[in-house]
């Protein structure tokens, strides 16, 4: 299926759940492409999430449109790396929570509940590249999830405040419900994601040439570099950042590393302002301080080329 000249033990594997608002902007794509092309990973499905609190800052999309949007494209990138059909999608819900007491059913939070009950001696992971409604859901509907899974979140806002952060604006109430649950938490929070940036020449030099899927990963960030041109912050012109990639970093790491996380009180979130508030009496989740961007990065290029740059 692969290209490359070596071999991951099946005692090296994890099992790994991807959950991606792929269609939010643009780097879930690339994280997604690295995902698969990972062999230390066993990707069991992919669920397509929500990004709905975007609806209410542009017309892109309107409420409850977002998780189709993300759907389709899993499945784009699925057929530009030729991997139709090899892995299940799965919708995730289309809104935020709105109750806890009312959690929302969908394929994703089925399919977590599923793949997190079946007996398998492997660790399972969830890789959350946005918001976390479809996990909390799971949380709620089954609760003894939280001893056979661990989450691993790329979002929050930085510690020790806290405060706005997009994947976390998507549905504060979904990430209250996972801090306060037993499940074990990885979280990479902002200032740790937004380490992993790239150039945009960079790009066009590494990824661009790779084949199909190169292609497109480079063109459509380029075009949504250019469709956001005129807001003051966002984007940055000539780099992007490849947070989402925060995944793999935690992943990929040597597992006797220790130095850079901290052992941390899941904090209670402000559903206002998103700001950080402990009471001792939630467990310590893991908090992540920074992680090896370039090994990561370096990473997802060289297997990019190895895999598809023959095509050109």
């Amino acid at each position: 299926m692969w290209n490359y000249d070596f071999k991951v033990p099946d005692k090296k594997k994890v099992r790994i759940i991807i959950h991606t608002d792929c269609a939010n902007e643009a780097d879930d794509q690339y994280a997604l492409a690295h995902m698969l092309m990972t062999p230390k990973f066993d990707v069991r499905g992919i669920i397509a999430g929500h990004f709905d609190a975007i609806t209410k800052f542009t017309d892109r999309y309107k409420t409850g449109e977002t998780v189709r949007a993300s759907r389709l494209e899993v499945e784009k990138v699925l057929k530009l790396m030729r991997l139709e059909n090899r892995y299940p999608v799965f919708n995730g819900a289309g809104v935020p929570l709105t109750a806890e007491d009312e959690p929302p059913m969908s394929e994703g939070t089925e399919f977590i509940i599923q793949e997190a009950m079946r007996e398998d001696d492997r660790p399972l992971f969830i890789g959350c590249q946005g918001s976390i409604t479809d996990l909390a859901a799971a949380i709620l509907v089954k609760p003894e999830i939280c001893d056979r899974m661990t989450a691993i979140w790329i979002g929050g806002g930085d510690y020790p405040e806290g405060g706005f952060e997009f994947n976390l604006m998507q549905d504060i109430m979904a990430a209250n419900v996972v801090f306060r649950s037993s499940m074990p938490v990885w979280q990479v929070p902002m200032k740790v994601y937004k380490t992993l940036s790239v150039s945009l020449a960079e790009l066009q030099y590494k990824v661009a040439p790779c084949g199909e899927i190169g292609n497109y990963l480079f063109t459509q960030l380029v075009k949504l570099n250019e469709a956001y041109g005129d807001i003051e912050k966002w984007p940055h012109g000539e780099l992007w950042g490849l947070g989402d990639q925060g995944v793999i970093a935690v992943l990929m790491q040597e597992n006797e590393r220790v130095d850079n996380f901290r052992l941390l009180e899941a904090p209670n979130i402000d559903p206002v302002d998103m700001t950080y508030h402990c009471n001792n009496k939630n467990r310590k989740i893991r908090v992540y301080e920074s992680v090896d961007y370039r090994l990561t990065l370096e990473d997802f290029f060289a297997k990019l080329a190895i895999n598809y740059r023959q095509e050109q």
